[in-house]
């Protein structure tokens, strides 16, 4: 199967690089590896520009911050796989879990899956930001499972995977952060189960370029219930 693996970036400067390096070097995958420069303001198109060189890579290029739901959107017409993957630009997700990840797809065993943070094991000492962001997520989750019938520990990770099937069939709508909201609704209102392996996960603070903002939580809610009840 391929597997087409879309990387939204937005002033990721300082790990872009890297977190093409870490995909382009997974083994027994076959990668149609595509980045969205959202209109960064910093050195990652250029460094972006300059992967294309050394890597088979694909790029949109964004002329101004269109968001991360709109480069998805973007992506997703160019996407060829038979699996696709949204991969975050920063560090705080491990690209050694595709395996995992894609596994229960190609054993046809389901057709979307979530990595959860939750069911990970992850001893790391939290500081007070992260732990608040961790208790926002948790209630978050509880809220999307009461609206839409599911019983996801962790419906608001990156690490999102699908067969292209199921990925055709979602009309993307948000420009934004809400797309994660948007995708978990819309599936539930396509009746499609949700399988959930664990991962692994080091979050970054807002200082390491953290994007999504306490704002982001009310959006996601009502982002849920517009795509439910509309």
């Amino acid at each position: 199967m391929i597997v087409s693996i879309i990387i939204p970036c937005f002033n990721e400067e300082r790990t872009i690089k890297k977190i093409l390096n870490k995909i382009y070097l997974l083994k027994k995958i076959q990668k149609q590896i595509i980045v969205v420069d959202d209109g960064s303001t910093d050195t990652s198109k250029k460094i972006i520009l300059e992967q294309k060189k050394k890597k088979k890579i694909e790029i949109v290029l964004n002329r101004k911050n269109l968001g991360k739901g709109a480069s998805i959107k973007k992506a997703k017409k160019l996407a060829k796989g038979e699996i696709i993957i949204i991969q975050d630009a920063d560090l705080e997700y491990n690209p050694q879990d595709l395996y995992s990840l894609i596994d229960p797809i190609k054993k046809n065993k389901t057709q979307v899956v979530y990595g959860s943070r939750v069911l990970g094991k992850n001893n790391r000492k939290l500081k007070f930001q992260e732990k608040f962001r961790v208790f926002g997520n948790y209630l978050l989750t509880k809220f999307s499972n009461l609206i839409n019938n599911q019983n996801l520990t962790d419906a608001h990770t990156c690490y999102k995977v699908f067969h292209k099937n199921v990925f055709n069939k979602i009309d993307l709508i948000e420009k934004g952060f809400s797309f994660c909201p948007e995708v978990t609704t819309k599936l539930s209102n396509l009746k499609v189960n949700i399988l959930e392996v664990p991962i692994s996960y080091f979050g970054r603070n807002y200082k390491d370029g953290k994007k999504i903002r306490f704002i982001d939580a009310f959006r996601a809610l009502f982002t849920i219930l517009k795509y439910k009840f509309s």
